[in-house]
């Protein structure tokens, strides 16, 4: 029976990745403060005054600067303060309501040149998945051992970004739960989508250095480029590293 290996949320989409010891899910929520916030650069459509959800491409993102992929985070949910730290960059602790120009100074050297440099830090209300609707991401430890093998190289579980890792489940297995429901922990959740893979998983985490052609790897190996399912919480409850996934 499958299990939860690890949770992580993204705090700042695109910047950063914190592990969890347990989370309280939702009814038709994203993960808690899993991209709370994203980065708008200039070309960006998002309006402050009207905050909705809004597609990837109106945000900063891996795909189009790998160095991103490297900053991992930690978020205090009492003091509202988030800490980030990346290689070429150091530590940064900072409020992302009341200093946000600190942070915004920060990640500069590492992103893009105007009109795709940071503008602004932004919420919506929601977490900006690259889902329209609200979901939790699952991925399969199996299915990415599956693809390092094929590709001759250890990828980490990072570069996929995910929310939900599970064990001890065959690899692949978790597209055959599309259109189904799972009890994880407390909670019930149903499998709605595969999940379409952009460039940044072709960069390291560890380093955000571009060395491995993990589009291409999933091609040869499944046929297109997927990796892990959206679900979409139906009853809240609490999940951990530990609780079993049993399909409904």
């Amino acid at each position: 029976m499958a299990t939860i290996a690890h949770l992580y949320r993204h705090p700042i989409k695109a910047h950063g990745r914190e592990e969890l010891a347990s989370v309280l899910l939702s009814e038709a929520e994203c993960l808690p403060f899993d991209r709370h916030w994203a980065v708008t650069h200039g070309m960006s459509k998002f309006d402050t005054g009207a905050p909705r959800w809004m597609p990837c491409a109106n945000f900063e993102r891996g795909a189009r600067t790998p160095a991103l992929m490297a900053i991992t985070a930690r978020f205090d949910e009492t003091t509202g303060r988030l800490a980030l730290d990346h290689p070429d960059l150091g530590p940064i602790d900072f409020d992302p309501v009341t200093e946000v120009e600190r942070f915004l100074d920060w990640v500069r050297p590492i992103s893009p040149e105007p009109p795709m440099q940071p503008v602004a830090l932004v919420s919506a209300g929601r977490g900006m998945t690259d889902s329209q609707l609200p979901t939790v991401s699952l991925k399969n430890l199996a299915s990415n051992a599956a693809l390092s093998a094929h590709m001759g190289t250890d990828l980490s579980i990072h570069r996929w970004r995910g929310n939900v890792w599970l064990d001890d489940l065959p690899a692949w297995e978790e597209v055959n739960w599309i259109g189904r429901d799972l009890r994880i922990g407390s909670a019930r959740l149903r499998v709605v989508d595969r999940i379409g893979r952009c460039k940044a998983t072709t960069a390291n985490p560890a380093t955000g250095k571009v060395d491995a052609d993990t589009l291409k790897g999933l091609r040869e190996l499944v046929g297109v480029q997927d990796f892990g399912v959206y679900a979409v919480v139906l009853e809240g409850g609490t999940v951990g590293p530990g609780d079993r996934v049993e399909l409904t």
